[in-house]
């Protein structure tokens, strides 16, 4: 099951910049197609002169994406009075030439949950088309639903919420056998997201997660994995390395999930879930961020405590999907789920506390500019 760095770097040869097919996997059931969004072109090409003639020197090409964790803009008929504006405060800090987050419920008008009327801890949301031309405003490329609230509103919900994000030009990722590419620049880069669930792509089958992580090498340059695991709960701050159940169910094993990720060749690992902030880990010269908490949710998750605190990541990596940069963005949500960035870092004292008590020497350090390191 593990990949070796050479099997991986070759395998990247193959689908490098000159490649011009782009194969979009298969998804499950519900008979779902992939939606490839090409962000702007970030190549770069400078010239030097010298006492020489003039040369010119291209770059190497890197890509540069933006990951938060969940995201709920309400629940019909509860809805912000203007969703356009809703992430005002924090759209110059998720900008990047790919955004990513997930994406906590339907977008859909269907009416049949999966909740019965006499439920009083089942919990089904979803938000109206227009929501999908939201996301893209403020700048999302890329959303998951590999989570437990994708099919709250049945078959229905899931084709109404992947018409509505290809309509508005976002790739989705995250359903059965589903993989979200996109181009930037010379470089592809594939998500692919994973949650306990067999109408997920599903963490607990570990063959399976294995064979779709390499099916994304044979198509991008780049793999970035997503996890939606762990309990959830202002208790469920730390990577216990152990299986992790809630309300009765498996949630997995984050810790064990993401090495195995790596090892069959993702180049970054994101995770959100707990609806808190975990911490980041080195794995084999790759970050692991082992939840971003809450980006937003408009009243529909306790805002209080640590539930409170949220993230920005940035991420560069290479054309060979190697680490470059990274950079954590602390933000704070309001009591109405908005989320602002926080100047007092809490997000990020938070998390380097967590980081070390949970990784020890493996930690990944977040320095007070924002900058990630070991």
């Amino acid at each position: 099951m593990v990949a070796g760095r050479a099997e991986r770097f070759s395998a990247r040869r193959l689908v490098g910049a000159a490649i011009v097919v782009l194969v979009i996997a298969a998804v499950g059931a519900v008979g779902l197609a992939n939606v490839v969004h090409t962000p702007s072109t970030t190549t770069i090409a400078t010239t030097t002169t010298t006492l020489a003639p003039p040369t010119t020197t291209t770059l190497a090409p890197s890509v540069t994406l933006s990951a938060v964790g969940d995201m709920e803009l309400g629940n019909t008929p509860q809805l912000p009075p203007n969703p356009m504006t809703y992430f005002d405060s924090v759209r110059a800090a998720l900008a990047a030439p790919i955004v990513f987050g997930n994406l906590e419920g339907t977008i859909t008008d269907a009416t049949t949950s999966k909740c019965v009327a006499t439920s009083t801890n089942c919990y089904a949301y979803k938000v109206p088309a227009s929501d999908a031309e939201v996301f893209r405003n403020a700048g999302f490329t890329v959303l998951n639903s590999a989570n437990n609230h994708s099919y709250d509103f049945g078959a229905t919900g899931v084709l109404d919420t992947s018409a509505a994000l290809r309509a508005a030009g976002i790739t989705q990722a995250g359903l059965p056998g589903q993989i979200g590419v996109v181009r930037e620049g010379s470089l592809k880069v594939a998500f692919v997201g994973f949650a306990p669930y067999a109408l997920t792509n599903n963490l607990l089958n570990a063959a399976g997660a294995t064979a779709l992580i390499e099916q994304a090498h044979r198509v991008a340059n780049v793999v970035v994995v997503y996890l939606h695991a762990g309990a959830e709960g202002n208790g469920a701050d730390h990577v216990t390395r152990h299986e992790e159940h809630y309300v009765g169910e498996d949630r997995g094993n984050p810790y064990a999930f993401a090495h195995l990720a790596i090892n069959d060749g993702a180049d970054l690992v994101i995770a959100s879930g707990p609806h808190v902030l975990r911490g980041l880990e080195w794995y084999r010269g790759h970050l692991i961020d082992y939840s971003l908490g809450d980006f937003v949710n408009y009243y529909d998750f306790s805002s209080a405590g640590l539930s409170g605190l949220s993230a920005i990541l940035h991420v560069t990596l290479n054309a060979t999907g190697g680490f470059v940069s990274a950079h954590f963005t602390s933000l704070v949500l309001a009591a109405s789920g908005a989320a602002s960035v926080d100047p007092t870092q809490a997000a990020a004292s938070q998390v380097n506390a967590l980081s070390r008590e949970d990784f020890a020497s493996s930690a990944a350090f977040i320095a007070p500019d924002g900058s990630i390191s070991r």
